[in-house]
């Protein structure tokens, strides 16, 4: 059973990618995002009604979630979502699984206990050489918009891997469901402004199309998704949950190239392979502990 909700989870992340792809093409990121984080917030806040859970309520605990809220959800959606504009889905899933490469790299900075080893190192070099090859094609071509995508995918992954640093300091013994539905409120509330105040969301007239691909984002891709993910937590530990972060970009080229006819390079087959490689050299060493994989992202992640 828990094999098959691992699957299941890699295969609803990844096609998170699909979705963003058909629904961020009629609306705008801002407005995009905050829709996204606001539906997911709301289900979530649902599944805590129903677990008896109640929100926090110190004041240094909504900081701690508010920080992931932008670093876990407001500038990775967004980054991705306009990438995505400029980018296929499946090159946007291989360059946000670099996300644990960027981890160790903060984690030797910002921490005591989690220094960079040889192994580790190894593990990040061959990492990002598979990013820096992920980037030949549009380089070749010189840099035009189709590079800022990828660099914005990039940028997102960075932001994700801070949030599992910001989890594992201060959010030990906090509820998941508590600080999925905390982290994904406190996005919408940032989120909020900026798309009043650049999407004019009130005058969009988004396809049918677009926005089931939204509300299946929301619901199924985020807010069921993190249920699934804590519910493997809980029942399988952290170090196999963490498979799921080789199978996302996995299924993302696959539900990219099915669904959308999205062209599969060699230079992405073979970035794929070196990142995948290099976080299983980095993950030899540090297997993610409970507290960390809390900032795990719905999509990649």
């Amino acid at each position: 059973m828990s094999w098959f909700i691992l699957l299941l989870l890699g295969a609803i992340w990844g096609a998170s990618y699909f979705f963003i792809k058909i629904g961020g093409a009629e609306i705008p990121p801002f407005t995009f995002v905050e829709a996204r984080t606001l539906m997911a917030a709301l289900a979530l806040m649902a599944v805590l009604a129903l677990r008896k859970e109640s929100i926090p309520r110190a004041r240094r605990e909504w900081l701690v979630l508010i920080g992931m809220g932008i670093f876990n959800g407001a500038i990775p959606y967004t980054l991705i979502t306009w990438g995505e504009t400029h980018i296929s889905s499946g090159l946007a899933s291989i360059l946000t699984a670099a996300m644990p490469l960027f981890t160790v790299i903060f984690a030797h900075v910002w921490t005591r206990d989690e220094r960079l080893t040889l192994v580790k190192a190894a593990g990040v070099a061959v990492g990002f050489i598979g990013v820096v090859i992920l980037f030949i094609p549009d380089l070749r071509q010189g840099i035009q918009i189709e590079f800022w995508g990828q660099f914005a995918v990039v940028v997102a992954a960075a932001s994700y891997g801070l949030a599992t640093l910001i989890a594992h300091k201060f959010l030990a013994g906090t509820s998941h469901v508590v600080a999925s539905a905390g982290q994904l409120a406190s996005a919408a509330l940032v989120m909020l402004p900026l798309s009043l105040a650049f999407d004019h969301p009130f005058t969009l007239r988004p396809s049918f199309e677009a926005m089931g691909a939204l509300l299946i984002l929301s619901l199924m891709g985020t807010a069921f998704a993190y249920v699934l993910y804590y519910w493997l937590i809980e029942h399988t530990g952290a170090t196999r949950t963490s498979l799921v972060t080789y199978l996302i970009p996995i299924t993302g080229v696959m539900w990219g190239a099915l669904l959308l006819n999205e062209p599969v390079e060699w230079e992405a087959l073979v970035g794929l392979a070196l990142i995948i490689a290099g976080i299983g050299l980095v993950n030899r060493q540090s297997a993610p502990t409970r507290e960390a994989m809390v900032a795990a992202p719905t999509e990649g992640e």
